[in-house]
């Protein structure tokens, strides 16, 4: 399938405030990111951010070193619009993560949208090994994907669930679990969703 097209579709098509993935507030993950990561200079990475707002509170809470990548062109125009001026204040980068050219280093990696899609082991190889490049030793790895309990499916797409064991492991022994928590995600259309995020340091 063409990922691309898949999702510039579902974006040009659908109100973000309906899909089901939406939040109004990134909170878990501002929390998680805010807790190891004071500096409000390090450089922060939101991989499939694309028109989530975790783009805002982190601008909000005073990061200065923001890049959103998607692989939607048109979900990244959602945000640029909505935050207007201070989208001149983030880098935007419009690519699939699996080849994406990041030239540079950060202190977080965070994603809450693309690693339980991931159902081929290459394609998790593939994401691993730009973690490997770009997350500095100390940095850290923040990633949301659903529970063992959570949905089987996503915007039509199958999804790999995981425990916070066996997302560790597609990492491997560079990175060590800091912490997990459990989320209750609650979609627009009222259901509820089992979210896991795992969050790593690299050693």
């Amino acid at each position: 399938m063409d990922q691309k097209k898949h999702w510039e579709s579902i974006y040009r098509t659908k109100d973000v405030h309906t899909v089901s993935w939406f939040q109004r507030e990134a909170r878990e993950s501002l929390e998680l990111i805010t807790r190891f990561a004071a500096d409000r200079t390090a450089p922060i990475i939101d991989v499939g951010g694309g028109a989530s707002v975790l783009v805002d509170d982190l601008l909000t809470a005073g990061y200065t070193d923001v890049t959103v990548l998607d692989v939607s062109e048109t979900a990244l125009e959602i945000s640029r619009e909505r935050l207007g001026a201070a989208a001149a204040r983030v880098k935007w980068i419009a690519a699939d993560v699996r080849d994406a050219p990041l030239d540079r280093e950060y202190i977080v990696w965070h994603d809450r949208a693309v690693f339980h899609f991931l159902t081929r082991a290459a394609d998790r190889q593939a994401y691993v090994a730009q973690v490997e490049r770009t997350v500095r030793p100390g940095g850290y790895v923040l990633v949301a994907t659903f529970a063992e309990d959570g949905p089987a499916t996503c915007s039509g797409l199958p999804v790999v669930r995981y425990s916070a064991e066996s997302l560790h492991s597609e990492f491997g022994p560079a990175f060590r679990i800091v912490t997990s928590e459990h989320e209750d995600h609650h979609t627009p259309g009222g259901r509820e969703q089992s979210f896991l995020y795992c969050l790593c340091r690299r050693e």
